[in-house]
């Protein structure tokens, strides 16, 4: 399948028909040949970060908008304009390509539009750059109620929030530390020509200078190493598990924060559930690789009685469903996915949950609540609101007036993240 015809049916598919690009992107990717595979990602994802700016150059450049059956093609036109103003595409080969994508997608009649609208944006292109980004949401590539949601929630970190949000993520290993210690396997990636820095807190992450196929990697059929965020591997940090603890990860799809915690621990039961039982085939994926063992459940976080008839745990991590404001940078769709009034739903379900899961703790027991979202609403002020209607529950390592820590996208490279840590009185 053309390239470009491709990126634009994953647009269309993420834009209008409210898909994930985690799921369009791949099936697309099936349809193109492997060596252009890279190229049908990085399209889709740079159009999505920067998608209201090159809305308003299409809309400026046609006379009236494409609607039905034909707006793949103006999803399409988005590509043709990203290429020209994004990317190192000789122009001639991304106008060229762009107008050949309409064959693919069976709409020849349109050729002369696409050819003329992206010929136009050529010999224009400073004007309507400048035009673009005249407005917020094109300067700044966010959705208003966000930006606004970032600017009243972090007046003086909004930009670099939205900075962080608009650049590509950088690729984080965790070493698997059964295998080897951290600076080992630094050693073997220095052998394989691999730059790779250390993280300051996250004892077991390494940040390549560059991303790379997983299969370069040392050992990763081995289970030496995994990919996940540095800010992901910091509940560790604020877990600490002990060897032969019972041990719930709750959420736990794909299984990155389970598998680490089997990883640090001898003789630990971890029970690992989700509701989404597509989802869990990833966890068990990770820990077939990893050759690590956990009992792995599909279950309602919110009613555990109907999964769980075991004693209670010492230790459980809550990696709450939440509007994962703070992992855009990897999942760019998100902007345009979410909506301003779905906080207050998440915000609900997260409180449900986290009272559920208190009653699965042990009395002297430690419950880790974590997002990879920013908004207070779900973090700060969910814990605040909890620690109030809760007798039994201590906040530790913060301060109550502002509890946890919340790590902003682009803090030290990682993605956004917060933690809290909750003790139990015995």
């Amino acid at each position: 399948m053309n390239v470009r015809a491709a990126a634009a049916n994953v647009l269309f598919q993420v834009v209008d028909k409210g898909h994930s690009l985690s799921n369009a992107l791949p099936a697309a990717q099936q349809q193109v040949k492997p060596r252009d595979q890279a190229l049908l990602q990085e399209i889709c994802y740079g159009a999505l970060r920067y998608l209201p700016r090159l809305e308003s150059i299409a809309n400026e450049l046609m006379d009236k908008p494409l609607k039905g059956k034909q707006r793949v093609f103006h999803h399409l036109i988005l590509v043709g304009i990203y290429q020209l103003s994004f990317m190192r595409i000789p122009a001639h080969a991304a106008v060229g390509e762009t107008v050949e994508g309409t064959k693919t997608l069976k709409g020849p009649r349109l050729r002369g539009l696409i050819n003329a609208v992206l010929r136009n944006y050529q010999r224009n292109q400073e004007e309507l750059d400048a035009m673009a980004i005249s407005h917020n949401a094109g300067k700044y590539g966010h959705p208003s109620w966000l930006l606004k949601l970032l600017q009243e929630s972090y007046p003086q970190q909004w930009e670099s929030i939205v900075e962080a949000n608009n650049n590509k993520a950088p690729m984080w290993l965790r070493v698997n530390h059964k295998h080897h210690t951290r600076d080992q396997y630094l050693e073997l990636l220095k052998s394989e020509n691999i730059d790779s820095t250390a993280h300051s807190e996250a004892k077991d992450a390494l940040k390549l200078a560059s991303p790379c196929d997983v299969t370069k990697l040392p050992g990763f059929d081995k289970g030496w190493v995994s990919v996940q965020d540095a800010a992901a591997q910091l509940s560790l940090n604020y877990l600490t598990p002990k060897d032969g603890e019972l041990i719930l990860d709750c959420c736990a799809a794909p299984g990155g924060k389970t598998a680490h915690i089997l990883e640090r621990t001898q003789g630990s039961q971890v029970v690992a559930i989700d509701c989404d039982e597509s989802r869990l085939k990833r966890v068990h994926d990770n820990l077939q690789r990893l050759n690590l063992k956990a009992e792995v459940i599909c279950g309602d976080a919110r009613n555990p009685q109907d999964w769980w008839q075991g004693e209670q745990f010492d230790r459980i991590l809550l990696d709450a469903p939440c509007s994962a404001t703070g992992v855009i940078r990897r999942h760019p769709d998100i902007k345009w996915l979410r909506r301003g009034e779905d906080i207050a739903a998440l915000a609900e379900l997260q409180s449900e949950i986290l009272d559920a899961m208190w009653q699965q703790l042990k009395p002297g027991g430690t419950l880790v609540y974590a997002t990879c979202s920013i908004t207070p609403q779900e973090n700060k002020e969910q814990v605040k609101a909890f620690l109030a209607r809760t007798q039994d529950a201590q906040l530790e390592g913060s301060d109550a007036k502002n509890p946890g820590r919340q790590i902003l996208p682009g803090e030290e490279d990682m993605d956004g993240f917060y933690y809290a840590i909750l003790h139990k009185n015995a």
